[in-house]
């Protein structure tokens, strides 16, 4: 970890790019970096601007992802021979080996270890520049990520650094499911929750610069407050010390799971919208919607991972539930929210997938009518299980069964925001366009184009839809 309040003369006014590939957290954790860098004395600049360090957040999910990696490390070392190229995340704990034989690569940085990332520049720059360093080594932060149970605390985020009206707030790391398709627990290890003082400390001064809207993103965030019984560190955090209950009684709440984390956040004033990012179907309970429902802050817009509508094919998937829990689940979010818009992940083409599977995955994802599918062709990542599966589907199919439910979700989507028409509606809005209107949206996610007269950007409007 840096050392605070430390400072290295070797970074002072040196340049350096960050190429950030992936998800949100990788974004969050850019972010996170682009500050430290920033706060040290370096200047920011563009990934295809000339820089003295480029760093590339990488992504592993996918083949095709670890290929783009190697790409922009190799692009970066094109646009400057003498910089210092760093390679951070996901590509080097999943290939830390043969990344460490890579001359178009300089410095390795794994997951758990971006909190350094000051140090770690500082360190290897400095070597370059002592004479008696007369050979590029290579510079390796690596850490095994299936053997820390220590979230990576980056620190709080600064509203210059990011959008300025929504901000993504990592609130986990890990994984333990171990779906058959994925790489992840792998390459994030498992579940490591964030300390909730930290989480609730970042989000009231990100309110307070001005951020409207925030989103609670993780590797697996139904799964928050899992692994805090194994700490030796005391996480019951009470929050606000007592906080008056529905029935007017006095009682103390601890952050033990996500639900209670929601809550927690609910008592911020400044804040004005909570958003979920990518939920477990099994963590909605009635319980769990009973705690969350109360709140007026939260978007009801549910994005729950699906994968396949046909239980064989969740089943070879390693996904824990069927899609007749997938539905009730649905149906409860419907029960407890008004119009929630409700969204999902399917892959077409998983190894075995028949044309029978594909065929109850179209007609169980007709009857459950999302706002939106967002839809993924199977592609083989080595290291899964999937990956040796046989009955492989050429992609000729998958690209068939991929237009299909295209097609579907093009459908379901304007039928949804149809349903809408009428309604009154708070949109956050983000920029004006091109021509000349504003654009935002809704609680539900739903985009909408509004004219005005003022500049209304970065501010909760009423309209109707």
């Amino acid at each position: 970890m840096q050392e605070k309040g430390k400072v290295y003369p070797i970074l002072q006014s040196k340049k350096v790019a960050i190429i950030n590939l992936g998800c949100k957290v990788n974004k969050y954790e850019s972010d996170a970096m682009i500050e430290k860098l920033q706060s040290a004395g370096m200047l920011i600049v563009e990934p295809e601007e000339y820089a003295d360090v480029y760093i590339v957040n990488t992504c592993s999910v996918t083949n095709m992802a670890q290929r783009k990696s190697r790409q922009m490390l190799r692009r970066a070392k094109k646009r400057n021979l003498k910089a210092v190229i760093i390679a951070a995340g996901c590509y080097v704990n999943a290939e830390h080996d043969e990344l460490l034989q890579e001359d178009f690569i300089d410095v390795l940085v794994g997951n758990n270890r971006k909190n350094e990332i000051v140090q770690v520049v500082a360190e290897y720059m400095e070597q370059l520049d002592d004479k008696s360093f007369l050979e590029k080594e290579h510079g390796d932060y690596y850490l095994d990520i299936n053997k820390t149970k220590d979230y990576e605390e980056m620190g709080c985020l600064n509203v210059d650094v990011m959008n300025h009206q929504r901000a993504y707030i990592k609130v986990q790391d890990g994984c333990n499911q171990f779906c058959s398709y994925c790489i992840i627990p792998y390459t994030r290890g498992r579940v490591r929750s964030r300390r909730p003082e930290n989480i609730l400390a970042e989000i009231e001064q990100l309110a307070m610069d001005g951020i409207k809207e925030f989103v609670l993103t993780g590797i697996h965030i139904s799964s928050y407050g899992v692994d805090f019984a194994d700490k030796d560190i005391e996480y019951d955090q009470v929050i606000d010390e007592k906080i008056t209950s529905d029935n007017s009684e006095q009682d103390t709440r601890y952050v033990k799971n996500l639900g209670e984390l929601i809550y927690a956040i609910e008592q911020l004033p400044q804040v004005e919208r909570i958003r979920l990012g990518s939920l477990e179907p099994r963590i909605i309970t009635k319980d769990f919607l009973e705690m969350i429902g109360r709140s007026d802050k939260l978007c009801p817009h549910f994005h729950l991972s699906l994968q396949s509508a046909c239980n064989e094919t969740l089943k070879r998937m390693n996904r824990k539930y069927t899609i007749e829990e997938f539905m009730e689940k649905c149906e409860l979010l419907r029960e407890f929210f008004d119009r929630p818009a409700i969204t999902t992940d399917v892959i077409v083409g998983f190894p075995g997938e028949t044309e029978d599977e594909f065929r109850v995955t179209v007609e169980n994802l007709e009857r459950l009518n999302l706002y939106e599918l967002h839809v993924f062709k199977y592609s083989v990542r080595s290291g899964t299980v999937a990956e040796k599966m046989p009955n492989q589907v050429p992609e000729n199919i998958k690209n068939e069964r991929s237009d299909v439910l295209l097609a579907m979700t093009k459908k379901q989507k304007q039928q949804y925001e149809d349903s809408l028409k009428g309604m009154k509606a708070e949109v956050l809005i983000e920029e004006m366009t091109k021509d000349g209107l504003y654009t935002g949206h809704t609680k539900r996610y739903v985009k909408v184009n509004v004219s005005s007269d003022e500049d209304i950007v970065n501010q909760v409007v009423c309209v109707k839809l």
